[in-house]
């Protein structure tokens, strides 16, 4: 086997993975007059966060697996001068039903009065109305205290609780499992289930798991941005990741795509990286720090050390579509413009959440999977071209439930079809058209869809599993073992700057920076 060539160069910093974490590591050490280098496997950086033509001949630039913004904090933006930017969505979100043999459903929107008429007209009374706006007031509260604590060194748990200082909301999201709160609040099944989607995103568990993973789940997207709100990316994902992209390279970064690392080797003062070119050779690169932006699986097999246990497997299925137009509602009361202008809330009752999570816990795939869908189009136009736009076309992203890696193990193509065919009908059951009826086509006259599973996801991305969040979330303090900022191994020198630091997962850019401020403050 021939000997990999060597760079004579010494950097500051080696990044594994061109994700948005190291993207925002190597433009703030770059910034800082570090000399970077970052490897990227794939074609393109990005990662997850990525805008993509995804139909032949479609001018649609879709953000294809990640789709809101709410944990990157300003504070990044700022610090890196950005040019990039959210808006907030008009409506919260639109859930339907149908009770009493009338379609109906309840709009959650900013206007108080407003979304106090819908839960009135749904439940009988304003009481899950108030009990509503006392939840939400108290994690706002969570929020305003824990939200500037992600980018700065870890608190202990003693310290965080303090920082909450309310014992209430201390227990109900960090001690008891969040199903235990969302009962004692609420009495409605629906305005239950609703309140537990944020628990479930990418997570598999019950509303009453004992590991409380629903609880780690639930408590980052409820304090992002200090609000809780989920904002969407003016011109995409993409623009955010291709802005950080020109940073890190106007501040002198090298970013090289079509590199895929191979091994590390360290001696916990200076790295040996090596990795593949696009030419297919194999070169090494030494570096005072390594900061990887992978699964602590994968940076485990890098260094050629033992695996840690499996992750907890990804639980999504992921949809992108291009409309001619929005379909009708069977809740004729409610525009669909206004229905889909938030998170459109699909079989997602608390009893029907449940029944989900048990059958696939049985290892089937849910009856009635639920899901929840999103229109950017409608806050952003800029994602169409001209011509669409004009036509009245809009996308929609779904994003699954309940449907863990293992159910597509037999046959990942077979049950993706099963999958997504069920799932559009859950949805075509609130419609009062098919949704088949109102995609768009691409250039070969194919409807625009496209699926992802967990299975897919790994394949793409390498997401271990398909999990999003590349391991269970963990807690925002220090544990055992968590170092000073959430991104230290077993080795000095190599940190984690990906998902699967403490304070990872979602679109923050927060992993990215604390191993950047790790690196810098040594």
């Amino acid at each position: 086997m021939p000997t990999p060539a060597r760079d004579a160069r010494v950097y500051d910093a080696v990044i594994v993975g061109g994700g948005h974490n190291g993207l925002v590591a190597a433009a703030y050490l770059a910034r800082a007059g570090r000399r970077v280098l970052l490897l990227e496997r794939l074609d393109r950086t990005g990662g997850a966060a990525v805008s993509t033509y995804a139909f032949d001949g479609v001018d649609a630039r879709l953000s294809r697996y990640s789709y809101l913004v709410s944990l990157l904090p300003k504070k990044v933006v700022r610090d890196l001068d950005l040019p990039f930017a959210v808006r907030k969505r008009d409506v919260s979100s639109y859930t339907p039903v149908s009770r009493g043999g009338r379609d109906t459903g309840l709009l959650v929107t900013g206007q108080a009065a407003r979304t106090r008429e819908g839960f009135r007209e749904l439940t009988g009374s304003d009481r899950e109305f108030a009990s509503w706006q006392e939840f939400y007031a108290r994690t706002a509260r969570v929020a305003e205290r824990v939200f500037p604590s992600l980018t700065e060194p870890l608190p202990t748990r003693a310290e965080l609780r303090e920082r909450v200082d309310d014992e209430a909301a201390w227990r109900m999201l960090f001690e008891e499992p969040v199903g235990t709160a969302i009962e004692e609040h609420f009495h409605d099944d629906l305005v239950r289930g609703i309140v537990l989607t944020d628990a479930l995103i990418g997570t598999f568990a019950d509303a009453h798991d004992a590991s409380l993973r629903q609880n780690r789940c639930f408590l980052y997207h409820v304090v992002g941005g200090g609000t809780g709100d989920w904002d969407v990316p003016v011109g995409g994902m993409g623009a955010l990741t291709d802005a950080l992209a020109d940073t890190a390279r106007a501040a002198g970064a090298d970013l090289r795509t079509g590199h895929e690392v191979l091994h590390i080797d360290t001696d916990g003062t200076r790295a040996e990286v090596t990795h593949r070119t696009p030419e297919g050779t194999e070169a090494t690169v030494t570096a005072r720090h390594v900061l990887v932006n992978a699964a602590p699986r994968a940076l485990a097999e890098l260094l050629g050390e033992t695996p840690p246990d499996p992750p907890a497997e990804g639980a999504q299925l992921k949809v992108n579509m291009l409309l001619k137009r929005l379909p009708r509602l069977r809740d004729s009361a409610v525009d669909p413009r206004l229905a889909f202008a938030g998170t459109f809330h699909v079989a997602e009752g608390y009893a029907q959440l449940a029944a989900a999570y048990a059958e696939a816990s049985a290892g089937r795939l849910p009856g009635s999977p639920p899901s929840e869908i999103y229109c950017h189009s409608l806050t952003d136009p800029s994602v169409l071209g001209p011509d669409l736009a004009a036509a009245g076309c809009q996308t929609l992203t779904l994003f699954g439930l309940h449907t863990p890696a293992r159910l597509f193990a037999a046959d990942n193509e077979a049950a993706r079809d099963t999958l997504l065919k069920s799932t559009l009908a859950q949805l075509d059951a609130y419609l009062g058209e098919p949704l088949a009826d109102c995609l768009a086509t691409d250039a070969q006259g194919r409807p625009c869809i496209e699926a992802k599973t967990p299975l897919d996801l790994e394949r793409d991305l390498g997401l271990p599993g398909g999990n999003i969040f590349h391991r269970d979330l963990s807690f925002p303090y220090a544990q055992e073992g968590t170092g000073r900022w959430g991104v230290e191994t077993g080795h000095a020198n190599v940190l984690l700057c990906g998902a699967g630091a403490v304070r990872g997962g979602g679109v923050s850019g927060i992993p990215g920076h604390n191993a950047a401020m790790a690196v810098l403050g040594r």
